[in-house]
């Protein structure tokens, strides 16, 4: 056998055994291309096909609450009392309905009183007999009752040239902090510059929650270290705020009272510090949960007493079936309400209108 021969023949035996050897490894390959894919295993998925119309879908935006609209739990409950006095002729039982309804309303007992003693005299100037026409004498002496000043200051009014600090006062849980974020961006919305003062530095979470307001309208947050003096933090956001020309200081503030006295001298030296140049306090604000009812009256009088406040943001109207502290606010605490909450979106604090809050409260047409 020649030399040319033997190597042939070595090469075909080579290749037969590495084919032959090769074998297992290619059924198992086979095997595990035909197996189904472990839970674990993660599995490539392809991008689903694109639509004919790759137009964005419109997301409705809730529309502004209404006076209508967050009053209508306090409205069903007034109305309820009030079920009784419609289409009868004006006796005592019917005084006594509308007395219950008003207590039931939260107005206050002081105030309640002064109402009916009001409406008393006007049914009998006007010979009312139908308890319709009761209801609609009681709707116009309820607006003329909350006939006040609800000018928002955006200055001091004896220091126009200062820059304004717009203080917020009220206890815990009442909704300050939200409110002045909402505020901010009512005012950043119509083109001001605003700076927040994160004064409440014993609430971990104040701070925290004002930068999230902040960063949403575009305003700057000046704030301190936890337990730092509020009053230092006020200083600074106002410096800070005179030397970028700013419009505007919100200012939180802490709402302790486990320890009155103290809170209140506090806040009497924020507001001091905050009426120093280059500031000057335009509008001290208390805030209080309207689901609070007279329990947050009372807890607010003493915030009214040291902190000479200017008016009142009522909180969380919509959520209340005693729309009717409105009035108690006013004729006890001698306070405008300035805003009031209607609902949980930014554009749901609005103006307080005496009229669309009345009508709303008592289901009422003006000019019916």
């Amino acid at each position: 056998m020649s030399t040319t021969t033997v190597l042939i023949v070595i090469v075909i035996f080579v290749v037969a055994t590495v084919l032959l050897g090769s074998l297992p490894f290619v059924h198992r390959a086979r095997q595990r291309r035909s197996r189904p894919a472990s839970p674990h295993t993660p599995v490539a998925v392809s991008p689903p096909a694109a639509r004919a119309t790759d137009e964005p879908v419109a997301v409705p935006t809730p529309a502004p609450a209404t006076f209508s609209s967050g009053l209508a739990s306090s409205r069903r409950t007034l109305r309820d009392r009030l079920a009784p006095v419609n289409r009868r002729r004006p006796d005592e039982a019917i005084w006594e309905g509308l007395e219950e309804a008003l207590l039931g309303a939260d107005v206050g007992v002081a105030t309640t009183m002064a109402t009916l003693e009001r409406l008393r005299s006007t049914a009998a100037d006007q010979g009312i007999v139908d308890a319709d026409e009761l209801v609609q004498a009681l709707a116009e002496g309820m607006r003329a009752a909350l006939d006040a000043d609800r000018t928002l200051h955006a200055t001091a009014p004896d220091r126009e040239d200062a820059t304004p600090v717009w203080l917020f006062v009220g206890v815990n849980g009442v909704g300050k902090t939200t409110t002045i974020g909402k505020v901010g961006a009512r005012l950043s919305a119509s083109g001001q510059l605003v700076v927040m003062a994160a004064a409440d530095t014993f609430r971990a979470a104040a701070a925290s929650q004002l930068q999230t307001w902040a960063d949403r309208c575009g305003a700057e947050l000046i704030s301190g270290s936890s337990g730092a003096d509020p009053s230092s933090v006020v200083h600074d956001a106002v410096s800070a705020a005179a030397a970028r020309g700013a419009d505007v200081v919100l200012a939180d503030t802490a709402g302790r009272l486990q320890n009155r006295k103290n809170l209140m001298d506090e806040l009497a030296k924020v507001r001091r510090v905050a009426d120093r140049e280059p500031g000057a306090v335009a509008e001290t604000l208390l805030v209080i949960d309207a689901t609070t009812g007279q329990n947050g009256l009372s807890q607010a009088r003493a915030f009214a007493e040291a902190t000479d406040v200017t008016g009142v943001v009522l909180t969380k109207l919509d959520g209340s079936a005693k729309g009717g502290i409105v009035f108690a606010i006013e004729a006890e605490l001698g306070l405008p309400v300035k805003l009031v909450g209607l609902g949980e979106g930014p554009d749901d604090l609005v103006d307080f209108d005496a009229d669309s809050y009345v009508n709303a409260l008592l289901g009422v047409d003006a000019s019916e």
